[in-house]
């Protein structure tokens, strides 16, 4: 296969390397009251605070405008609370000292309190006590604040991802179809075969959910269990993940409620008015096993001997954000609930293999599916708050393609998000003597509506109204090689 080597020789030559950083332990942020079960997270104040300009144009070339100034403020809020700790260091140097001019039988005796009275002594202690409990939550809100404007920064953006707006083409996969090819959607081959039911799903759930029926059905676990099996071939440990996570796992994962843009990006579960009271925390759905995936090692120390710690897991996925009607999202396109095959890894800092890896497992899942895809290395505007760099595959869509000008559509993506999940997780490396922390890598073996409506737009004969069924996938289709009226 020569997709790797194709990315290799397109991507730069230059690895991944963040600017050298403060060691991982240190910390100058506050020790701010959350809920008990919520991992601490251990961000880099020091490395913002002497990098603010990297930081600044970060955000502006990831499209965080409102983040921008966060650098700014960080430096603002650090010399703030400087100047508070040493007006406090200054009082309690006082305090210390009237404390002992009032244990002694001659206060006089100490030159910085002469001519001072015992009544003297006690008024000025009592007002520097007042004055330290005015400074002491200046300093704590202080802390605080420099360690949200932190979070919300987004990673930084790896050499390898393109500046801009413009994704980089880096190869293609499988050859393109004919151009007498058929340019039938997938809602309408469905329909027809009936084995996609968007109406009834309307009734039943509202836009944005769909029902499979029989071939639909048995072809989505026939492309979950063929995604695992090419994952678990290359040394991926299946995992079984929970769909509802709390929503701090899934906001250290960089999936906040709503996105920069206001838009709603998760389902939150309602809660009880005394469960809200008790600060029990929130739960929400996962949008991907991701989120999960990453939380099974909050709190954690991995050892060397451990990396790459490679996982993969089928789950049912919920998004919020289905997006407004259109040719854009029709059909299985853009959905509320779908299963997806998602590979995560952890690795040791500023190894990119697994990285490599995983995008070959994508690669030979859509070559063996026989779909024609082009490999992107997406732009920063492009990358989500935890992503350095991220690569998709778009799979061709004639129905797109006729309909749109472009049949081009996302199927995978692939990505790396250095030590920014990790850092907000808690998720300790025992590093070469240190702690430090670990990389993560993320991506979609398969996401089954988009691959399934690929499937059928690219596989649908007119002539003979059926869909051809990929190779790979007959052992889980009871050996069927198509989907048709008199064979579903």
């Amino acid at each position: 296969m020569n997709r790797a080597k194709c990315l290799r020789c397109c991507s730069s030559s230059t690895r991944f390397q963040i600017p050298a950083r403060i060691p991982p332990f240190s910390r100058l942020f506050s020790d701010q009251k959350r809920h008990a079960q919520a991992p601490k997270p251990i961000i880099d104040i020091k490395h913002i605070r002497q990098n603010p300009a990297l930081y600044a144009q970060n955000c502006i070339d990831r499209n965080y405008t409102r983040q921008a100034t966060h650098p700014q403020s960080i430096i603002d809020l650090h010399t703030e609370w400087q100047n508070l700790q040493t007006s406090a260091k200054a009082l309690r140097t006082r305090a210390n000292l009237l404390g002992k001019g009032l244990a002694s039988k001659s206060p006089s005796d100490i030159p910085e309190l002469a001519g001072l009275s015992r009544d003297a002594l006690q008024d000025e202690a009592k007002a520097i006590k007042a004055q330290l409990a005015t400074i002491s939550p200046s300093e704590t809100a202080a802390l605080a604040e420099i360690e949200a404007l932190a979070l919300e920064l987004p990673n930084i953006t790896s050499p390898d991802t393109p500046l801009g707006k413009d994704h980089e083409v880096l190869s293609y996969i499988n050859e393109a179809p004919a151009a007498s090819a058929s340019t039938k959607s997938h809602v309408d081959i469905g329909t027809q075969l009936g084995i996609l039911d968007f109406a009834a799903a309307a009734h039943t759930s509202g836009w944005g959910w769909y029902y499979l029926v029989g071939a639909a059905a048995q072809l989505e676990q026939a492309l979950v269990q063929y995604a695992l099996t090419s994952a678990k071939r290359h040394g991926w440990t299946q995992v079984s993940p929970p769909s509802m996570v709390y929503s701090h796992i899934g906001s250290a994962c960089g999936f906040q409620p709503r996105d920069q843009h206001g838009e709603q990006q998760v389902y939150a579960v309602a809660q009880a008015a005394e469960d809200v009271a008790r600060g029990v925390p929130a739960h929400v759905l996962a949008g991907t096993s991701e989120i999960p995936l990453a939380g099974m090692k909050a709190n954690t120390e991995l050892q060397m001997g451990e990396m790459p710690l490679k996982r993969v897991a089928v789950s049912r996925c919920y998004r919020a954000e289905a997006g407004a009607r259109g040719a854009s999202t029709k059909g299985l396109y853009r959905v509320h609930e779908f299963t997806k095959v998602e590979m995560f890894a952890w690795t040791e800092p500023h190894d990119e293999d697994v990285f490599e890896e995983m995008l070959d497992i994508q690669t030979e899942i859509i070559e063996s599916l026989g779909l024609h895809a082009r490999i992107l290395a997406m732009p920063a505007s492009d990358l989500g708050a935890s992503a350095a760099r991220k690569v998709d595959m778009e799979a061709w869509f004639p129905s797109r393609a006729a309909s749109m000008g472009d049949g081009w559509g996302e199927v995978s993506s692939a990505s790396m998000c250095t030590d920014y999940q990790a850092r907000r997780l808690a998720t300790r490396l025992r590093y070469k003597g240190d702690l430090g922390f670990p990389w993560t890598v993320n991506g979609t073996a398969l996401a089954v509506p988009r691959v399934l409506a690929a499937l059928l737009e690219a596989g649908w004969d007119e002539n003979s109204g059926t869909v051809a069924i990929p190779e790979c996938l007959r052992p889980w289709m009871d050996g069927m090689d198509k989907i048709g009226p008199n064979l579903n």
